[in-house]
């Protein structure tokens, strides 16, 4: 039987995601599922052996208890969306299933540990990080006793950043650790893992889009983190 990974739809630039797990990665031994919220196919996130958590629209505020409004909003946001991903998190936790998170997926995975995000980075950050017409690209500093290094070997290296919000450091996650921040003007949360990882299947988040960033097959904080995401797949135990 297939394993399969759960790749949860995006309203914004959801095939980029899909492409990035090449027909030679997967082989005969892996499939894609596309879990949506607006085909609320629940029944498909039992079948999964993994699970990426994608970017896209921000997190309803009043799960973490955030402001009402703030600059960069967005029009409406997707309750229906935070409520069937926070589905296929807390599935991933019971199961030990292995977890992708990127971008908004990071954010809320921090939420759904008990923390927080910043609603709003401010202008001066919007400088490196806020997406224009193209991923703005900045330099990042891995925590070397992280399993982000473990994997990846880099100390430091390149990240594509699209995002006006960031987790606020000072409500992480319960048992979350940094695993690396941007190397810019009042650093903030590029990377987040399990603290204690014991008993824990790999979760690996991160703030860039490994998915599109340019050469991302030359880059290890793409290339890398997808290889050890399908390996973990591949090992996953039902």
């Amino acid at each position: 039987m297939k394993k399969k990974i759960g790749i949860s739809y995006s309203e914004a630039n959801f095939q980029n995601y899909w492409n990035w797990f090449t027909p030679a990665e997967l082989g005969e031994d892996i499939e894609l599922i596309e879990l949506s919220f607006q085909k609320n196919n629940r029944e498909d996130i039992k079948r999964c052996d993994g699970f990426v958590l994608t970017g896209g629209i921000d997190v309803l505020p009043a799960i973490y208890g955030g402001a009402e409004e703030y600059p960069y909003m967005p029009e409406r946001f997707l309750p229906e969306r935070d409520e069937f991903e926070r589905l296929i998190y807390k599935y991933s936790q019971e199961a030990k299933i292995p977890v992708l998170g990127i971008c908004r997926g990071m954010q809320y995975i921090n939420i759904m540990e008990g923390g927080k995000v910043f609603e709003d980075n401010g202008e001066k950050l919007h400088k490196f990080h806020k997406k224009e017409s193209e991923d703005k690209v900045h330099e990042v500093i891995i925590n070397t006793h992280s399993l982000l290094y473990a994997i990846t070997g880099q100390k430091r290296g390149q990240v594509n950043s699209a995002h006006h919000q960031a987790v606020n450091p000072n409500a992480l996650g319960e048992n979350l650790m940094v695993s690396v921040y941007a190397d810019t003007p009042n650093p903030i949360i590029e990377g987040l893992e399990f603290k204690d990882k014991t008993g824990k299947a790999f979760m690996i988040a991160v703030q860039w889009h490994p998915e599109r960033m340019k050469e991302k097959e030359q880059n290890p904080l793409s290339q890398k983190i997808k290889e050890q995401f399908i390996k973990e797949v591949k090992n996953h135990k039902r």
